[in-house]
């Protein structure tokens, strides 16, 4: 039984979350691919740009969150997911220095490079987190980010929205609803190469479509989509418009 004290040490991680990915599907290699540039994942997880330089780049005295990253690297769905996670904890004031200290310690205790984008990060984070924050004194995790006394309170009011924006498959975050649960837009690795998508569609190409002068009616009609489907599609790029 690992010890939250004293959490078994990092050089034996795998490569998947939670060490449950074997195999040779295609999709599993998605998921690390560089996809996502620092702009389109400070978009999708309402991050600042700056933030996310921070967190993968370090600082000063902050060593680089992913040592193996190269200076201008798109993102994989993996650190995309992570970013989204950041943005929350810095929402509610935890300095980055502490909470790059705190993945490490997931990372070392549930073996897996990426310990946010795990089911176990949902489930069991905030008693880690709370017993690693007394460990360490650290008033951002024992105080803010589990302030009640078992822990569910805080957590649920921290995280749970963005927890509830993922659905979680082989014990990973797999399916990222972008643009909230109410939206069909939705990113998953598996699909349009994890480009954000309605039903398989990316919104980019009904962006295309639209700014080439075609109508909802005619872009819904040749995707085989619902024209509020499409509407959500074009108002997540950022235009406004309404159904017909």
């Amino acid at each position: 039984m690992v010890s939250v004290s004293d959490p078994p040490r990092v050089a034996g991680i795998v490569d998947w979350p939670s060490g449950s990915l074997e195999g040779s599907d295609l999709w599993r290699k998605r998921l690390t691919l560089p996809t996502y540039s620092v702009a389109e994942a400070a978009r999708y997880s309402e991050a600042k740009a700056q933030t996310i330089g921070y967190w993968f780049r370090g600082g000063q005295t902050s060593p680089p969150t992913l040592p193996r990253r190269k200076a201008g690297e798109r993102l994989n769905y993996f650190e995309a997911v992570e970013v989204a996670f950041v943005a929350v904890f810095r929402g509610y004031g935890v300095r980055l220095k502490n909470l790059r200290n705190a993945r490490a310690y997931f990372q070392a205790l549930l073996q897996t490079e990426y310990p946010f984008a795990a089911e176990r990060f949902y489930t069991e984070g905030s008693r880690i987190l709370r017993e690693w924050g007394d460990l360490q004194e650290l008033s951002e995790f024992t105080e803010v980010v589990i302030g009640d006394e078992q822990g569910q309170l805080a957590w649920a009011e921290l995280l749970g929205e963005r927890f509830h924006t993922f659905d979680y498959e082989h014990g990973l975050a797999l399916r990222w609803h972008v643009a909230g649960r109410s939206s069909p837009v939705q990113i998953d690795p598996r699909v349009s190469f994890g480009a954000p998508s309605v039903r398989g569609i990316p919104t980019w190409a009904m962006r295309g479509r639209k700014e080439a002068g075609e109508s909802v009616e005619e872009i819904s009609e040749d995707f085989g989509l619902e024209a509020c489907e499409v509407v959500a599609g074009l108002e997540f790029e950022g235009l406004e418009l309404e159904a017909a």
